[in-house]
Order: structure tokens, then sequence, then C-alpha cells
């Protein structure tokens, strides 16, 4: 029986390209996100198994993860994230901070804790996508940066929570990734988005995702625990990045 693996925010960027990744590696797919019609795709593209439901809605992450469709998880990628504006502390919106924080570090927990007996039962991987904002903060990223700061805490715990059962716990914190990011994180603004990129190269969700196929496919004794991952323009958050004249 193949191996299986559960991903969330799967409709785009690194959660998709993970999705094909661990397709390519044996692995068949169950795969979450909020847009059916994406979905919908790669049910075609890939034969996955699809979910759509909010991670941040406890009653719909209850509802869609039951255990019997659990039962043969053997790998979990917590990728669904969000950013919402650069905003400083005196003037976010508050419903911004109430998005990040659902999802990021409520909606990973609620879908991890449905999910574990699973990876316990087969001797399973845990793989949360976290961000150097984990790590470094910035002007402007207080609260993203927290509910970061949340999953690099979570993945820690989670090793001593589950010392002495075969779960292996991964935390992936990338750099800049030019996905649909910024454009979430400016509200469609892909002009703006756009900027944030120009005149450097960024890594791609390819990337990212070729590393958490790497990380999953070590043997069963070995934990890649985590891994920071910078394009070679971004030296570190902040104003740190060599970009090229206009």
């Amino acid at each position: 029986m193949k191996k299986k693996a559960l991903i969330t925010g799967a409709t785009s960027g690194i959660g998709l390209e993970t999705a094909r990744a661990l397709k390519t590696a044996g692995y068949s797919l169950i795969l979450t996100g909020r847009r059916e019609e994406r979905l919908a795709k790669l049910r075609e593209e890939l034969g996955a198994e699809t979910l759509a439901f909010d991670v941040s809605d406890r009653a719909q992450v209850e509802k869609a993860l039951t255990p019997d469709v659990l039962k043969d998880v053997h790998v979990l990628v917590n990728n669904a994230g969000l950013a919402l504006g650069t905003a400083s502390v005196q003037t976010v919106e508050l419903d911004d901070v109430d998005a990040m924080i659902d999802t990021n570090i409520k909606g990973l927990l609620y879908v991890t804790r449905l999910v574990l007996p699973s990876l316990i039962a087969n001797q399973g991987h845990l793989v949360n996508i976290g961000s150097v904002a984990g790590r470094w903060t910035y002007p402007g990223g207080a609260t993203y940066s927290a509910t970061k700061f949340a999953v690099r805490a979570i993945s820690e715990a989670l090793r001593m929570d589950l010392l002495g059962k075969p779960v292996r716990v991964t935390n992936i914190e990338p750099g800049m990734v030019e996905t649909e990011f910024s454009e979430v994180r400016y509200q469609g603004d892909k002009a703006k988005a756009a900027q944030v990129y120009k005149g450097m190269t960024p890594l791609k969700a390819t990337d990212i995702a070729e590393t958490i196929a790497w990380c999953v496919s070590r043997p069963a004794h070995v934990n890649v625990q985590e891994l920071v991952i910078y394009p070679v323009d971004q030296a570190a958050v902040g104003p740190y990045v060599h970009r090229t004249a206009p």
C-alpha cells in the first residue's frame, strides 16, 4: 500500500508543488484548501483525494478530518498560512490579527491534533511550514512573526511530547519565496506584490517542495529538525536583500 500524505493549503504555491513532488515520490495524496475549483483540477491532475475547508474554522476541520479519512496518513504537511499587510502594531487592523492567528497557529494545531493518532500508528512524519520570520522579526511584521515563532515553538514541543513514539517533526523556515503569498498580503495588489521580488532572484515553490520531499525520504531514524532556507540574494529579513539596478 502506498504511503499517504495530507497537505493543507495545497491549491497554490508551496503546497501545490509539494503535492506534485510527493506524488512523484510515490505518495497518494489528500489535499486540502478553500478553493474547490482548484481542488477539482488537482483531483484530475494528481488523482488526489481533496477536502475543501478552512483550517481556521474548528468545526469545518473536525467535520472533514474524521478518523476514517485519516487512518492511512503517514505524512502531514501543515502548509496553510498567510500574512496580511505590513502595518505597525499601533495601526494594524484587528481583523487581520485574528485571521493570521486563527490560520497560522490555531489552524495548524487543529489539524495536527486530529492527524497525530494516525502519524503515531503509521510511524509518520509531521512537516510544519514556518518562516525565517519565526526567528527574526521586522517592522510591520509583529503578528505574522509571532505566528511563525509559535510554529517553531509548537514544533519543538511536539518533539518532546512525542519522544519515544516513532514520529518525526520537521520545521521548514523559508525566506523569500515567489508565490501568491505577497498578493494575499497586499489584498490582491499584483503590482505591489511584484515589487517585493523586483531586481532579485527569490526562491521558488519547487525549491521548498524538493526540500520537503528530501526530508521525508530520510531513513526512519533520521529527523531533520529544522531547515532555514534563504535565496542567495537575501542575507536576512528586512532590507538585507541584494537587488540589481532597475
